[in-house]
């Protein structure tokens, strides 16, 4: 792909209708000037003269910059589209710059380029540091959170296919420009300072990998190294998840994912637990692992069981250094799974938790379009196994509590045959030995789980404690009739239709809203109990695979997970262009969350 796909490229340069190029914007006639809407291909001090020119004329005018500009230090800016008015999305820009440029020189003396996760981590860098230099400016780009992630804001670009040398790789930067206005006329001059100032100055900034800016850098690639490396160990061994010692769990408030720095506890892990593995570049990190099958973690109510739990969910991505949870590795595929009343459930086959209903409705292939907790959650552990997930995390403060447990008394009080739910207790354990589907799960208020578990932790104080044979002797004192079920009986996998020929009439949307909701044309899809998606940008991406998925992919004939993997082998090939080319700031999401967002779609019809 060349930098100019979408400028316009080299063939093209400015008109003039007579009188010379002064500037490389202005022609005259009978002195009245006349402006060129064909993308250009000059110097960056050409747009700049240009946009001084273009001062105090109607905001339309700003059409004629489209373009490519090359500055000095042999990097280029390249002007997309032009914001139709003062009050339209802004502008949208790239910039593009041969990796092999004097001041990246570090890229190639630390092969930065030669490996996937290495290109992954130097885009998630810059992308980091570009955000931070645009705050206050008219400039704009995709604002990043605490993981390390696929992102389109920051792209590389191959000259040639499996090219590793700096010289065959282009960074390219995607950005917006605000275009300054007064009123509906150009602030040519203001424009001109965003662009020969601003936008030159953090550029530069970014792409000056020396110093300080180099060591975290090299800070950052061997982050998400040892993360890999350590997911491969979980892996490898049969855990669900391993949280380093020393790893700081908690974070700065509700609405802060940022660590607490101070009065925060560092997890240590209890010697019956404790496991070391070998790192690439942190070496040997002893942890607790977390192993597979049915772990419960209890304590006192304030005592770190749900910051736990919360660290283990977000073990399915690297985090960036000093992020405390740098060292903390979950399977990929685990999902978190609660209640969500009202949401919507299409041809799910609820009998492993839900037998019959009044009225007799069936359960095989379940529909509502307002679920209640309990079916919700039930329809959300089904579609998770459907969806490839191998370890489930729950936890009791968002759960269906008839879900999850019916006590002796509610037993012997409701005959068998009038309750149709079988809780979760009764069928954990064959999930973990009949599918292989590991649970972990924040419990509080019942003891019935210690039946079922394979472990038991202990929080006392956010030190952790492993409670397993204490929890065994409170069986055996404790004893109660047991209810646990030997089969998890399961579906074969839905087959999604595809969506209908897609109206003419109305607008045409695909976007996001924050992580909470999804808008495809009139319909609007709410993901805000999807705990995998953490960055605004994986629900952008989540909202055009789905829209891909319906127009071009379900074809009444392949399940869900084949369609799903598919989808993911694009991405892999093709990125993240793959979805919507040059667009929306998107980052990579999982396919077990982007199940959830199909799951979610009220209009989806299976077979």
């Amino acid at each position: 792909m060349s930098d100019d796909r979408h400028s316009g490229g080299n063939g093209h340069r400015a008109r003039h209708d007579g009188g010379d190029r002064r500037g490389g914007d202005r022609g005259y006639r009978g002195g009245r000037r006349r402006y060129d809407d064909e993308p250009r291909d000059g110097e960056l001090s050409d747009l700049i003269g240009h946009l001084h020119a273009l001062d105090g004329r109607a905001y339309p005018a700003y059409r004629a910059i489209l373009g490519r500009y090359l500055a000095p230090e042999g990097w280029a800016l390249h002007i997309d589209r032009v914001q139709a008015d003062p009050y339209a999305p802004p502008t949208r820009i790239r910039v593009t710059a041969p990796a092999s440029l004097p001041s990246l020189a570090l890229l190639a003396r630390e092969g930065l380029l030669a490996t996937a996760d290495r290109r992954l981590a130097l885009a998630d860098f810059l992308t980091r540091e570009i955000h931070a230099g645009f705050k206050g400016t008219a400039l704009s780009i995709a604002a990043p959170g605490q993981e390390i992630l696929e992102r389109s804001a920051v792209v590389l670009l191959p000259a040639a296919t499996g090219a590793e040398d700096a010289g065959a790789w282009t960074i390219e930067v995607r950005a917006r420009m605000a275009l300054p206005a007064q009123g509906r006329s150009i602030q040519g001059h203001e424009a001109a300072r965003i662009v020969g100032r601003d936008l030159v100055r953090e550029i530069e900034t970014a792409l000056s990998l020396t110093g300080a800016r180099a060591e975290r850098l090299l800070a950052h690639v061997e982050a998400l190294e040892d993360h890999r490396a350590l997911t491969a160990a979980v892996r490898e061994a049969g855990w669900v998840s391993f949280l380093a010692d020393g790893s700081l769990l908690p974070r700065r408030s509700g609405v802060s994912d940022e660590p607490l720095r101070s009065g925060g506890v560092a997890l240590r892990a209890p010697e019956s637990l404790a496991a070391t593995v070998v790192l690439p570049h942190a070496g040997a990190v002893r942890g607790t692992a977390v192993p597979k099958g049915v772990t419960v973690i209890v304590g006192g109510g304030y005592h770190g069981k749900s910051t736990l739990l919360a660290a283990i969910e977000r073990g399915v991505y690297p985090h960036v250094p000093g992020d405390g949870r740098e060292l903390v590795a979950t399977v990929p595929d685990a999902v978190k799974v609660r209640a969500a009343d009202g949401r919507a459930v299409t041809g799910v086959d609820l009998t492993p938790f839900i037998s019959h209903l009044p009225a007799g409705r069936d359960t095989t292939a379940f529909t509502t379009r307002n679920a209640s907790g309990s079916t919700s959650q039930a329809a959300a552990i089904v579609e998770a196994i459907e969806a490839g997930a191998t370890a489930l995390l729950l936890d009791e403060d968002t759960s269906a509590t008839n879900l999850l447990i019916r006590d002796a008394r509610m037993r012997s009080l409701v005959a068998a045959e009038r309750e149709p739910i079988t809780p979760l207790v009764d069928r954990v354990g064959a999930l973990s030995s009949r599918l292989g589907v590991s649970t972990v799960m924040v419990m509080g208020g019942s003891g019935d789980y210690l039946d079922v578990a394979d472990h038991v932790l202990l929080l006392d104080s956010y030190e952790l404690r492993d409670a397993t044979e204490q929890a065994r002797a409170v069986v055996v004192e404790q004893p109660r009739e047991g209810t646990a079920l030997e089969d998890f009986p399961l579906g074969s996998g839905r087959i999604p239709a595809p969506a209908p020929a897609r109206a003419r009439r109305g607008p045409i949307r695909t976007r996001a809203r924050g992580t909470d909701a999804l808008t495809l044309d009139r319909e609007e899809v709410d993901i805000s109990d999807v705990a995998g998606i953490v960055d605004p940008g994986q629900a952008e991406a989540a909202a055009h695979a789905l829209r891909a998925l319906l127009e071009r992919r379900f074809d009444a004939a392949s399940t869900l997970r084949e369609c799903l993997d598919d989808l993911e082998a694009l991405l892999d090939d093709e990125g993240l262009d793959a979805l919507d080319e040059g667009g929306a700031f998107l980052v990579r999401p999982r396919m077990v969350d982007v199940a959830a967002a199909v799951n979610r779609y009220r209009p989806l019809e299976v077979g």
